[in-house]
């Protein structure tokens, strides 16, 4: 980084809540029921990171209206079955907010779903500034618009000064179409192989590790942004 950070945006799904295991049985359901076929869990979480009409459209664009509804129909009954928390976000957030970091979670999700899942983990309500979802915006991840809006929304910081965090290839895509620094997480939907093929800034497996390396970005001697790397 280049500037003093000022915000650190991160993506929902797969970074900081736990939602791999809801996503994919959910896409399984609706596959099997409206497609009757049985794809491989590598082809179902293909396209997580985009918004949920999309990827049903990538999966059979005739049928994307009755696939997103039986998906939805299966991740509404079946949400607090599947969904779990990940270890240490919630001290890792509160460590970013009293260093003085503005946060903000962008992400494809569609706002009810966002709702939903702070129900379950109601602290994180309180941890970040604002939530930028679907309905935001209307392009979406790999596009850098949901990313500027949150930086908007925060007080109009500069792309310069904010990072964005997250665990698949769109990420780092939007990230980097919006002149921020990106930041991928291993720990979600994506292999760390396919994270790396996506050429992030910096890589890392597990939370500690990226809250450690943004609170050492924040001294006025800046340096050059680091080489890909696992925390």
């Amino acid at each position: 980084m280049t500037a003093p950070l000022e915000a650190v945006l991160l993506d929902f799904d797969g970074t900081i809540v736990d939602t791999t295991e809801l996503i994919y049985q959910s896409m399984r359901h609706a596959t099997s029921e409206v497609l009757d076929r049985d794809l491989s869990r590598e082809e179902l979480l293909a396209n997580v990171g985009q918004p949920l009409p999309r990827q049903m459209e990538l999966l059979d664009f005739d049928r994307a209206e009755d696939l997103l509804n039986s998906y939805l129909r299966h991740n509404d009954e079946h949400h607090g079955t599947f969904i779990r928390e990940f270890s240490g976000v919630d001290d890792s957030l509160a460590r970013l907010r009293d260093a003085g970091l503005r946060l903000a979670v962008v992400t494809s999700k569609r706002r009810p779903s966002v709702e939903m899942a702070l129900s379950s983990f109601p602290a994180l309500r309180g941890a970040v500034d604002i939530f930028v979802t679907m309905e935001n915006t209307s392009k979406h991840k790999p596009h850098p618009a949901p990313l500027l809006r949150g930086l908007e929304l925060l007080g109009g910081i500069s792309p310069e000064r904010a990072v964005y965090v997250g665990d698949a290839p769109f990420d780092v895509a939007a990230a980097r179409a919006a002149g921020m620094t990106s930041i991928a997480v291993s720990w979600g939907a994506f292999t760390e192989e396919a994270l790396r093929s996506a050429e992030p800034d910096h890589l890392f497996n597990d939370f500690d590790s990226v809250t450690n390396f943004l609170l050492d970005e924040r001294p006025e001697d800046h340096q050059e942004p680091a080489r890909p790397r696992t925390g």
